[in-house]
């Protein structure tokens, strides 16, 4: 028999933690929370390469760490460029659709108005020409407040015979 001795098995390098967490949150920067786990990642990207190379070749998870990176870096561009691009185009369609609401529910109040007045005129045997008051009218909302403008408009009442009115020229009853 031989008393050679065998030599000692080389250790495989253990893979940084940072390098593993870049690469988690650069992936989750891109999927779902952008900018706030994108610049994480980056720092982690960063700090593991740093380690490794400082390591002599004991670390490993160099590729991990550039993946983490690149991913970071694009979420981050995600987050600085295309999300405010998009708020661009959202922001101003959320404001036309609130004023849209807005005219639609003044538009339904102004309905409601004129079949107080109509219900009024009819029990009371008023005449077209003749023009309630809101007090007159307050019976016929079952208790819930008279209705408002919701863009902050007034309303006229105006005469039984002509369909009651908005400050707002754009709510105007069909």
């Amino acid at each position: 028999m031989n008393d050679l001795q065998t030599p000692p098995i080389p250790s495989q390098a253990k893979t940084t933690p940072l390098a593993i967490w870049s690469l988690v949150l650069g992936i989750l920067s891109l999927l779902c929370f952008s900018i706030f786990t994108g610049i994480p990642g980056v720092i982690c990207g960063h700090k593991a390469l740093s380690r490794i190379k400082r390591s002599g070749g004991s670390v490993a998870g160099q590729g991990l760490a550039i993946g983490g990176l690149v991913t970071g870096y694009l979420g981050i561009a995600w987050a600085v460029v295309a999300i405010p691009l998009l708020m661009a185009i959202a922001i101003p369609n959320f404001v036309k659709a609130r004023s849209t609401a807005q005219k639609n529910a003044c538009i339904n109040n102004l309905r409601q108005i004129d079949a107080a007045k109509q219900r009024w005129a009819l029990e009371n045997k008023k005449e077209n020409a003749e023009t309630p008051t809101e007090s007159d009218l307050k019976t016929y909302f079952q208790g819930k407040p008279f209705p408002k403008c919701p863009a902050g408009g007034s309303y006229a009442l105006r005469s039984i015979g002509e369909m009651p009115a908005c400050s707002l020229p754009e709510h105007a009853a069909p």
